[in-house]
């Protein structure tokens, strides 16, 4: 009886977080600030930032996405990775595939500028089937910014160190439910 009730309370508990606005991953917080239906996917959309961060001024963020009309996470990690591929300001790092889980991650950097800041931003994205319909995405980013060639290559080599790790991370996450409402702050 007590297992049962301990179990019934895991179930629950694990229902109530996965409607939360706020998302704990690699221990820190990250709270919903965005949420919007994509005209292009046709589904809702919600980003997450840390707390004095925003849609328009971030370091570190996350992101899940829902695609109603995919259906097939391998065929689509497959079609971004060329697409990452073939965009000249970006490096694929790694593409996993799971078949068994028709799961698949991938990790990419993209060298970016705004306001006259340089930056990487290394991009990780797990894709996996809705319960329902369709595919979700998620997503962790990290801006990293640069001034000189000293800079990248600390960069460089923390993103080597590290893209394993936050890809597994994102591999053994729950994937949190979305939110559908719109929300911009």
């Amino acid at each position: 009886m007590k297992k049962f009730i301990l179990t019934l309370f895991a179930i629950i508990f694990s229902q109530v977080n996965s409607y939360s606005e706020e998302i704990h991953f690699d221990n820190e917080i990250y709270k919903l600030k965005f949420s919007a239906l994509a005209p292009q996917t046709q589904g809702y959309g919600n980003e997450y930032y840390k707390d004095s961060e925003n849609v328009s001024n971030w370091t570190k963020m996350i992101g899940i996405y829902y695609y109603p009309l995919e259906d097939n996470p391998l065929s689509y990690t497959r079609n971004f990775s060329e697409i990452v591929e073939n965009t000249d300001n970006s490096i694929l790092l790694k593409v996993v595939e799971n078949k068994k889980t028709n799961k698949a991650v991938i990790s990419f950097l993209v060298n970016s500028e705004e306001n006259s800041q340089k930056f990487f931003e290394y991009d990780a994205y797990k894709f996996e089937k809705h319960p329902t319909k369709g595919i979700v995405v998620s997503k962790y980013a990290v801006r990293y910014k640069f001034k000189n060639d000293d800079e990248i290559n600390k960069i460089a080599n923390f993103v080597k160190e590290s893209n394993d790790k936050y890809l597994e991370l994102l591999i053994i996450s729950n994937t949190p439910s979305l939110i559908e409402k719109d929300i911009s702050i």
